[in-house]
């Protein structure tokens, strides 16, 4: 049985493109084993809200991405459910490799970036 599991969006300023945007970045954190997600979205970091790990503002980008990142999150939550459930000894790694089967079975394969660790 797994003690801690916890999600946190992110931007990762330390990687901004030409645009001036950074790419927004999903951390997991399961018994203390940190992994990172990109979710191949950027936005310029300015317009995010750390502390409610969102991109702030009313405009219909705004909303679109906010609503683009829950169903993100909701999906893993989805997903680490699914590895109790079954049993499966649930680490990132194991969480990773379903969500990339998801994924990258799904119709639109392109969304999400995964990067190992």
């Amino acid at each position: 049985m797994n003690k801690t599991f916890n999600l946190l969006f992110y931007v990762k300023k330390a990687k901004i493109n030409s645009a001036g945007e950074a790419a927004i970045y999903l951390r997991i954190t399961i018994d203390g084993k940190i992994s990172e997600i990109s979710t191949k979205r950027t936005i310029k970091p300015l317009k995010w809200n750390s502390a409610m790990q969102k991109i702030s503002g009313s405009s219909e980008e705004s909303k679109s991405l906010n609503f683009y990142l829950k169903t993100f999150e909701q999906k893993v939550y989805n997903t680490y459910h699914e590895l109790m459930r079954d049993k499966e000894t649930v680490t990132c790694e194991a969480l990773k490799n379903k969500l990339m089967v998801y994924f990258f079975t799904s119709s639109d394969v392109t969304i999400f970036r995964f990067d190992l660790k």
